[in-house]
């Protein structure tokens, strides 16, 4: 019996996919579960307008993100801190502090779209990796100046 699965199934196959699966399997696990359709005409047809819609959604996403990456890439944020005698920061600028220092030129980010690796300790200009979309990453000039 050939079934079109609604969800991920650990070694069956992924959303979406056309599987064949033994009768008894089908009719008595993956169907009253909600874990899979029968393939017939309409099925079909509703799995390919789901395809389009999740598509146009992606393309609408990527393009925001271009935009977004473009704000972002043309943007310097200067950061001031206190420093010791030998420019040592008192701590350490992390992603929340990026993110209020955006929050401030009007770009709000959630908190794992900034790639830091680790916080800077240092005076210095920095270029840190924002992720906006898993194909479009900006670059993000950070300016950390003593107070």
């Amino acid at each position: 019996m050939e079934v079109i699965l609604n969800k991920d199934v650990a070694n069956i196959g992924k959303a979406g996919q056309v599987i064949k699966a033994k009768d008894g399997f089908a009719r008595n696990f993956l169907i009253p579960n909600g874990l899979a359709v029968p393939l017939n005409t309409v099925n079909l047809k509703k799995l390919e307008e789901d395809k389009q819609r999740k598509t146009l959604q992606q393309e609408k996403l990527k393009k925001e993100a271009d935009e977004l990456s473009l704000k972002i890439s043309g943007l310097s944020l200067t950061i001031p801190v206190l420093t010791q005698e030998e420019d040592k920061l008192y701590g350490s600028i992390g992603i929340v502090e990026l993110l209020a220092s955006l929050k401030e030129e009007g770009i709000e980010l959630e908190k794992n779209k900034i790639a830091l690796t680790e916080p800077l300790k240092a005076l210095g200009i920095y270029e840190v990796p924002v992720k906006l979309h898993p194909e479009v990453t900006a670059k993000l000039k950070v300016w950390i100046v003593k107070k």
